[in-house]
């Protein structure tokens, strides 16, 4: 007989929902991931671009998360592979940041000062002819600088690996659907599914751009809307797998893979919850992207991968407790850094839920600003 009762249920299975699961099982917390695996979900079409050394002009807030994130995932990958777990798909790379036009000049110059800044340690300036050795498709560059911790990581292939980890730790995984939370006197005392009632003491709504949905059912305006982005994958002949992150100020990056394999991204359309790969998104991005690198003129289409970004209403995650329910918390609103963000929000979510000391105020990602 199914069990039906959980300490926490996670509702949502992507990235930011594995990863607070695999942290909350940490003990002996039981729990269970409710996933509907929507279509469109971003988790599944992100790029992978993990190089917050490299950020501009940013809230505080935001910049300290993000700096936290990047090394939660150094001491992250190592964990998941000791564990047994498949491949997460993480390689340290580089980063290459750039301006090819005029236009670019002065937001490269912003970008710079603001990322040196605070990483001037570890970014360095490159002339444009080492800039082209790096990434050879490039086409001309006014200027360069390259993070040298710089990653990348598969977004299917991370999740698979904190589920694969979770599981070991009892977690228990269930397709379905998450009708509604169920408050009783201010407090969390399950979820109704599509598959019938799972009593539980605390719900981590993690459902991405399908957040408000549930939120509501605990009197919560969650300030998230779906911003598709399209992604096109290409390859070339010869091995790409040493090659930087391409990051130019205003146009779109270009993530090298082993094996000729490269995804050129994102688009950024406010289309609601249409998850469909449309031409003129393929067209915006295989022009702008032969403009910074004509090199991959040659390439041979392969696919187009599209997500659904759950972007917050002012730009920062949306993380922690739902004021006035007990044992209701959200963890979404990461827009466009998911990849980057998630693993790292899931553990700071998962502390909250536990009521143990953050690791990181959350006071300024609080769900309680947007009630």
């Amino acid at each position: 007989m199914a069990v039906n009762h959980f300490d926490v249920v996670v509702v949502g299975g992507g990235l930011v929902g594995a990863a607070c699961a695999y942290e909350l099982a940490a003990g002996d917390t039981s729990v269970v991931v409710v996933d509907a695996h929507h279509p469109g979900r971003a988790t599944d079409a992100g790029a992978g671009i993990l190089s917050p050394e490299s950020f501009g002009p940013s809230p505080a807030a935001l910049l300290a998360l993000a700096d936290a994130a990047g090394d939660h995932y150094r001491a992250l990958v190592p964990a998941l592979r000791d564990a047994g777990a498949p491949d997460p798909g993480y390689d340290v790379c580089g980063a290459l940041r750039i301006a090819f036009r005029e236009v670019d000049d002065p937001f490269y110059a912003e970008n710079r000062e603001v990322a040196f800044a605070r990483h001037g340690d570890v970014l360095r300036d490159v002339p444009v002819d080492r800039a082209r050795e790096l990434f050879p498709p490039l086409g001309d560059v006014r200027a360069a600088y390259l993070n040298p911790r710089g990653a990348r990581v598969d977004g299917r292939a991370l999740t698979a690996a904190l589920e694969h980890a979770a599981r070991l730790r009892r977690v228990e995984w269930r397709p379905g659907r998450v009708e509604r939370l169920i408050v009783e006197r201010g407090r969390v005392a399950g979820v109704e599914t599509d598959g019938g009632r799972i009593a539980c003491g605390a719900v981590v709504v993690a459902g991405g751009a399908w957040t408000p949905e549930l939120a509501s059912d605990v009197g919560l305006r969650v300030g998230v809307r779906p911003l598709r982005g399209q992604i096109v994958h290409l390859r070339i002949e010869g091995e790409t797998g040493a090659w930087p992150l391409l990051q130019p100020v205003l146009s779109h990056y270009v993530v090298p893979w082993p094996e000729g394999r490269l995804a050129l991204g994102a688009t950024m359309e406010d289309v609601g919850f249409d998850a469909r790969p449309t031409i003129g998104g393929m067209r915006q991005l295989l022009a702008e992207g032969l403009r910074v690198a004509p090199g991959l003129a040659d390439a041979t289409f392969l696919e187009v991968r599209v997500g659904l970004r759950p972007m917050s209403d002012d730009d920062l995650p949306i993380l922690g407790p739902v004021p006035d329910v007990a044992g209701a918390f959200v963890a979404s609103g990461h827009g466009a850094e998911g990849l980057l963000l998630g693993p790292f929000s899931g553990r700071l979510v998962a502390a909250a839920v536990h009521g143990a000391a953050a690791a990181l105020d959350l006071a300024p990602f609080s769900p309680a600003r947007l009630a």
